[in-house]
């Protein structure tokens, strides 16, 4: 994939993975877009509320990025361990192995202080309430969300990693709308095997892409430096220069 590849990684990933979503945020989804008199959908508040989470995210990439880019000389493994997240989510969806339980129990000591303000938001009555809530759950304790910020914390930029989760967001409106729209239909075609199956083997061949890349094969490795390396290794470049 070109230099902009990792957008359309992140993008695939928040769809592919939207099968988790159905069931972490779909009760949401599902009360907010409840008819409206004459039974039509209530798209506004399912828009709101979706943009909320998306500028979530958006926050989240920023500072994930502007700390992959500060904390590491080399941003190798760091798409390592995206690379190995996005294969341990995989296998969470299909329901081979849950191992990210455990992360999803650590992000639930932010939510516990969350949820109260969250739970004040309901019913939604308004487009700035359902967007207010939708910022708010975008902090849900969520495995699929922390594999897809491992992946932008990868990036090596805050603007990059903002651009991921931004990209990895969008791929989850979808579902989330069409949940909104025809919550129990949707939400049992998601939930198929052969649905979680396909869906959890796409977000298999990602995370290989990304340990392909990392290990070396991939065209982004060969952009694998932040700029204090690139500063280190000019400056050993000129030393040779000169000792010759």
């Amino acid at each position: 994939m070109g230099d902009w590849g990792f957008l359309a990684a992140a993008l695939a990933v928040g769809f592919f993975g939207s099968s988790h979503c159905i069931g972490m945020c779909g009760g949401v989804a599902s009360a907010l877009g409840m008819a409206v008199p004459g039974r039509q959908t209530a798209w506004t508040p399912l828009i709101c509320y979706s943009a909320g989470r998306l500028s979530s995210y958006a926050f989240m990439g920023a500072l994930a990025g502007a700390l992959g880019a500060a904390a590491l000389p080399t941003l190798t493994p760091l798409r390592l361990l995206a690379g190995l997240m996005l294969i341990a989510m995989a296998l969470y969806i299909a329901g081979i192995w849950r191992g990210l339980v455990w992360l999803e129990k650590g992000g639930a000591h932010l939510w516990r202080y969350l949820r109260p303000l969250s739970e004040k938001l309901l019913p939604v009555k308004s487009a700035p309430q359902a967007l207010a809530l939708g910022a708010l759950w975008g902090w849900l304790p969520c495995g699929l969300v922390y594999s897809a910020l491992t992946f932008a914390l990868a990036q090596g930029s805050a603007l990059r990693a903002a651009l991921a989760m931004l990209a990895f967001g969008l791929g989850t409106v979808p579902a989330m709308l069409a949940t909104g729209a025809a919550a129990a239909q949707v939400r049992s075609f998601m939930q198929k095997p052969a649905v979680r199956l396909l869906f959890a083997g796409a977000i298999l061949l990602f995370g290989g892409w990304t340990l392909w890349g990392a290990l070396g094969h991939g065209g982004h490795a060969g952009h694998d430096h932040t700029p204090a390396v690139e500063s280190m290794d000019h400056q050993h470049q000129e030393h040779q220069h000169h000792h010759h």
